[in-house]
Parts: structure tokens; sequence; C-alpha cells
């Protein structure tokens, strides 16, 4: 029996962040990144609403990109200082993820890094429930029992997974998106295509994830460009911010394979943003897994063509019109410090919980040549 991964509560389309307003409770944590749901105006409009219905908040301000264990012990003793009975996770990825573990932190401060990425989260709301208001379209967040986190000392990125992460609310909003730079729009953007792709061809058969997979693609590709080169087109924003939230449904269901095992490396070794990471090298996870299975062709079928390689082929077109870099090289990696990491890069996406789910069973081996082209830039072939 497939189990159905979903939020308690999602509203979508403009204007949906009202609903915030039907929550109750009397203190909330907004967790958010450094400054753009501050030069945004989406801080601003979650604290109007908080204060509307008599909730008094306090903002942690200051999560990074592929946010690290020290910023989650950060924010939950932030959150033992104050004492919040919701907790709001604002903007892209890495402020959703941090305030997913951090809310965990702060229910049980005595949890490490090694026992949650073991799976070792204990129950939680016994002190808060949690909120999702994404500003980026891309990771799915608001709709996944997954947090992201780096260990920086090791430069490796840890998926955590605890079915509460799930939020009691999820505000999908696409006019929080229309001051998105468009780097980031490209990035995010091209980050909930591979979430889809990997979802529906995973080697975990579940027709609710597939019809939300296929949904995500269609509109990945009939939106992203618009979006990119018309960042104010709120329909638009709209349609991307809803295909994020699909493929995140989807893979919340069928999960993902090695493209996020090997973009996961290039992030914490190098701090590659993941969306550009995973456009970097899905082509040529379509070409090698290819060979195990045909659901590609499905997918190419949406963009009017017909094989996993006309697939690869139209990732690749979409992803030169946002202005994504075609190989790590392009984004300024030298070859030596690339091969001095590549083998412990190989081993680490081998080891990644998604490499499991992956429709064709690696090698250690075919994992450092599939990251050996896509630094090159080079199509695969096996």
């Amino acid at each position: 029996m497939g189990k159905l991964v979903r939020t308690n509560e999602m509203f979508h389309g403009a204007n949906s962040l009202s609903e915030l307003k039907g929550i109750k409770g009397n203190k909330a944590v907004i967790v958010i990144g450094k400054e753009s749901a501050k030069s945004s105006g989406s801080l601003k409009r979650v604290q109007a609403i908080l204060d509307e219905i008599n909730i008094k908040h306090e903002v942690f301000c200051g999560v990074e990109p592929d946010p690290s264990i020290e910023t989650v012990m950060k924010g939950a003793e932030f959150m033992l200082q104050h004492k919040p009975d919701w907790i709001i996770g604002l903007g892209g990825c890495s402020s959703i993820d941090a305030a997913k573990t951090m809310w965990a932190v702060y229910e049980h401060p005595e949890l490490t890094l090694e026992v949650m990425v073991q799976g070792g989260t204990p129950p939680l709301r016994n002190k808060a429930r949690f909120v999702a208001i994404p500003t980026t379209s891309g990771t799915g967040t608001e709709t996944t029992p997954l947090s992201v986190i780096t260990d920086r000392a090791k430069g490796v990125k840890y998926p955590i997974v605890c079915y509460d992460f799930l939020p009691d609310l999820s505000l999908v909003d696409g006019e929080l998106c229309t001051t998105l730079p468009v780097n980031i729009t490209a990035n995010t953007g091209l980050d909930a295509l591979t979430h889809s792709v990997e979802a529906y061809a995973s080697n975990i058969d579940d027709n609710y994830a597939d019809a939300f997979a296929k949904g995500s693609v269609s509109l990945v590709f009939d939106n992203l460009e618009n979006a990119y080169n018309n960042p104010s087109d709120v329909n638009t924003r709209q349609k991307m911010h809803d295909a994020s939230f699909l493929g995140g449904y989807a893979f919340a269901n069928s999960w993902l394979g090695i493209a996020h095992s090997l973009a996961h490396q290039v992030g914490g070794m190098f701090g590659i943003p993941h969306g550009r990471a995973n456009a970097i090298v899905l082509p040529n996870v379509v070409r090698y897994n290819s060979k195990s299975t045909d659901r590609y062709s499905d997918l190419a079928k949406l963009i009017g063509k017909e094989t996993a390689e006309d697939f690869a082929s139209g990732i690749e077109i979409l992803r030169d019109k946002v202005n994504v870099p075609a190989s790590f090289k392009e984004c300024n990696i030298s070859e030596k410090e690339w091969n001095d990491k590549l083998k412990a890069m190989s081993q680490n996406a081998f080891d990644d919980v998604c490499t499991s789910f992956n429709p064709r069973v690696p090698t250690v081996e075919d994992l450092e040549k599939i990251f050996t082209d896509c630094y090159n830039g080079a199509k695969v072939s096996f």
C-alpha cells in the first residue's frame, strides 16, 4: 500500500498568503535567510498578518545557502529562548529546511545531526507547529518530509527524513516570487524539473507521484523561460510555484535518484547552488539511466519528442535558454580542485540515500565517469 505524503493544509494561488490569518496561537518565530525576505517585502507581509491576528513574533535571520548544522543549532537555541508555538519557514529551501531542523532540536535539544540523519528524530508538535511559505519555486520542501543540512567540516550535505517535518500549513503564493533574481529563478526552476524527472523514473512505482511529476515537468517546460524573461508575470510565477509543489509531492512519494546524489556532493564540496548542480548533471543521468528504463520516452512526449536522448537534449536546450552553465568547469572550479575531490565525491554519492532509488544500479566507477563528463561538458556514454 502506498503512503501518501501530504501537508495537513495547503493553499495555492495569488494572495494565498492571507490564509495565514487562520492560525491560532501566542508566539511565532519566523526563520529567514539573510536579506531577500526583508528586501522583497515578504517578511513585512507576514509580520503584518501576525500583528493582525495578535500573534507575537521574533525573527531568526541569517540562514545561509546550504544551511549548516551550526546555523541549525543557533536557531534552535533562539527558539528555546523565545518559546514559540508556531515556527514559520519563510524563503527558499534553505530557510525552510533549516527551520524544520531547528524545530526538531527545539523540541528535543539532545538531538544531533548524526541521530537525525539515521532517522532518529522523535515525534514533533510537543511545543510548536510549522508553517512553510516558499518564496522560490524549486524544492517543494513545503510538501516534503525532508530537510537537507550541510556538515561543512566534512563538506557533505545530508538529507534528513522525518515525516513530522510535513508542515501543518503550506502557502504557495506566486506573488512572493516576482522579485526573485533571474539566476535564482533559473536554478530553482531546474531544481523543480529534476525532482519531477527523478521521481518519475525512480524504482518506486506510484501512480499518484507519476501524475504529479508529469504535471510538474509540463509546467516547467511551458513556463520557466517566461518566468526568467518576465519576472513580474504573476500568472507564470504561480505556475512555476505550482510546479515546484507538484515536484515535491512526487519525490516525497517515490524518491529521487543519482542526479541528487551527485548534486549533493558538488554543493557540499564546492558550494554550487543545488538547482544549478542538478541542471548540469540531469541530462547525463537521463542518458545513463535510459539503459535500464524506458520512462524518459514518456517525458519526451510531454515536450513533443520521442526518445530519452530527445528528452536529455530538451533539458539542455531549456538550461541554455535560462543561462545555466553546461559544465562544472564553467562554474570556476579548477581541474586540480575537481580531481582532488573526485574519488571522495563519487564514494559519497554512491553512499547517498537517493542512489538506492535510482532505476539503474550504479557502481562508484560509473558515478566517477558521470562526474568527469559533467565537469567537462561531455555527453556520457556507457
